[in-house]
């Protein structure tokens, strides 16, 4: 089992491992929250700390939207539950997302544990405090910071996990590994749920986004760089309805972005954004031509004042969060689909009658 601590705005563990359930305390009266997909180890959270109130949901990105968060908050009233109440978050990236939200918005903000299930949800989404729902404008356009009490990782629910899902997960990891500079983070290719060496590789992914969240909690300035491969990654989901996985989404935009920073005369790291995809084999993108991505983009919410910033990879370890002119734009966006021509990832145009 690995662990980990965060210190800094709120302290709190992060285990990693199997048998997490062992690890975890909490006092006082329990709710529960978690994606249906992973019913039976919702329960065994459940009978393991004494939880009666329980809610089952789908989970995916129709979970992340202000009717669902509606109907959490009314489960949590009818049953009059207290401000001293731990909410326990069970599932994926939306539900630590959802449940996140939900625990800092219930009587003005209650604690809440997270059980992430999914590899993203590992890496990413139920590390940092950042809780949100999605709005038809735009993804993640509402939310708040709220810093869970622990993160426990219960790694044998990976192994539920449709391979896609798994691998998809895997892509932020990746893109830690770009941040930090660290090599090791894009061996990939041999992870499984039941690889040896995947306890480790995860917690050294989380311990890059502990580093970078513990500097800059509320996304203030270092934080940013987090967001690497999301720009255009959010508005491909957004445009696709998110059809598109968030992984994938991010895959691709991790790919443009390395596009956006060998125009902009930094190393070029498209062959190793290149490999990602070549091993991710993503659904393929339709041909969609960048106006139908701009209103996401100009809606997209790391844009200050009146200029969007792009997370721009110069080098490994070495980032610049910067606006980047429209004729670049255009012509790494030309690139990058001619990149996903060549690989295979763009469906043809269709032809008219």
């Amino acid at each position: 089992m690995q662990g980990l601590s965060v210190r800094n705005p709120v302290p709190y563990p992060i285990l990693i491992g199997e048998g997490v359930l062992a690890e975890v305390r909490v006092e006082g009266p329990l709710a529960l929250l978690y994606d249906r997909k992973v019913e039976a180890f919702a329960l065994e959270v459940a009978e393991a700390l004494g939880v009666v109130h329980r809610l089952g949901l789908e989970g995916g990105e129709g979970a992340k939207t202000l009717a669902v968060y509606g109907e959490v908050l009314s489960f949590l009233a009818a049953r009059g539950l207290p401000r001293n109440t731990t909410l326990l978050v069970v599932g994926g990236g939306t539900l630590t997302d959802l449940g996140g939200f939900v625990a800092a918005t219930y009587l003005r903000g209650i604690p809440y544990l997270a059980f992430p299930t999914t590899t993203l949800a590992v890496v990413d989404a139920s590390v940092g405090g950042k809780t949100g729902l999605n709005l038809p404008e735009g993804k993640n356009l509402v939310g708040a910071f709220h810093f869970p009490l622990g993160v426990y990782a219960e790694l044998k629910t990976l192994r539920t996990l449709p391979p896609a899902t798994f691998k998809e997960g895997l892509v932020e990891a990746f893109k830690h590994g770009i941040i930090q500079g660290d090599e090791a983070l894009f061996a990939v290719e041999d992870l499984t749920p039941e690889s040896p060496r995947l306890e480790g590789y995860l917690a050294r992914a989380v311990a890059v986004k502990v580093a970078i969240t513990e500097k800059d909690p509320l996304e203030k300035g270092e934080r940013r760089l987090l967001n690497l491969g999301h720009t255009l990654g959010h508005a491909l989901e957004a445009h696709t309805r998110h059809a598109l996985p968030h992984g994938a989404a991010v895959a691709y935009g991790l790919l443009f972005a390395t596009f956006l920073g060998r125009l902009l005369g930094g190393e070029d790291l498209t062959p190793l954004t290149l490999r990602l995809l070549r091993w991710l084999s993503p659904p393929p993108l339709p041909p969609i031509p960048l106006e139908a991505l701009l209103p996401y983009l100009e809606r997209d919410k790391k844009k200050r004042s009146e200029s969007l910033h792009w997370v721009v990879p110069m080098a490994l370890g070495q980032l610049a969060v910067r606006p980047v002119p429209e004729a670049v734009v255009r012509e790494a966006y030309g690139a990058w689909q001619e990149a996903l021509e060549g690989q295979g990832l763009l469906k043809p145009q269709p032809h008219g009658p």
